[in-house]
């Protein structure tokens, strides 16, 4: 199975992850770590990705994902998924890849980024990334206003015990 944890920015995906990751035994990858040297240069000049930018990023995910189903290997992958087009790109069927939308408001996912340091996501990309999400109508949605062990728990409760996704 694949996990995949999607929401904006400071919505707590690279976090929570590890720590479910942790907990299952499972593979974690942080989907910012796949950008091309591009984007990444945008980003860090505050410059929101565009459709264009995010393709490529997106087909390396689709293929770790399509890689870890040939090899029956289960996987967390933090990535922003913002669109439904991502999400239907990366193979999201909420059957083997299921989406897990970690949802906030703007003023919580704000005060998070006020508190963290990160290489090259600005704050000031938080409005286009809210701009450009569409929430997702299918899979997991969990809220994050508690603590990342709570959050972690009910994903765990949700996916492995109920009849959701």
């Amino acid at each position: 199975m694949i996990l995949i944890l999607m929401g904006p920015m400071g919505c707590g995906k690279t976090t929570i992850g590890k720590l479910l990751a942790g907990r299952l035994g499972w593979r974690f990858e942080d989907g910012d770590d796949f950008h091309p040297p591009g984007n990444v240069a945008k980003m860090q000049s505050g410059i929101p990705l565009d459709d264009s930018d995010r393709e490529p990023w997106l087909d390396t995910l689709a293929e770790m994902i399509a890689s870890c189903q040939a090899q029956g290997e289960n996987l967390v992958l933090a990535c922003s998924a913002l669109k439904i087009s991502y999400r239907n790109r990366l193979g999201i069927d909420q059957k083997n890849v299921v989406s897990v939308y970690l949802r906030g408001t703007y003023e919580l996912l704000s005060r998070r980024l006020d508190s963290r340091q990160h290489p090259y996501m600005k704050k000031s990309l938080l409005a286009s990334q809210l701009a450009t999400l569409e929430e997702p109508e299918a899979g997991v949605k969990v809220d994050i206003d508690a603590p990342p062990a709570d959050i972690v728990d009910n994903i765990v409760t949700i996916v492995f015990t109920s009849d959701t996704p």
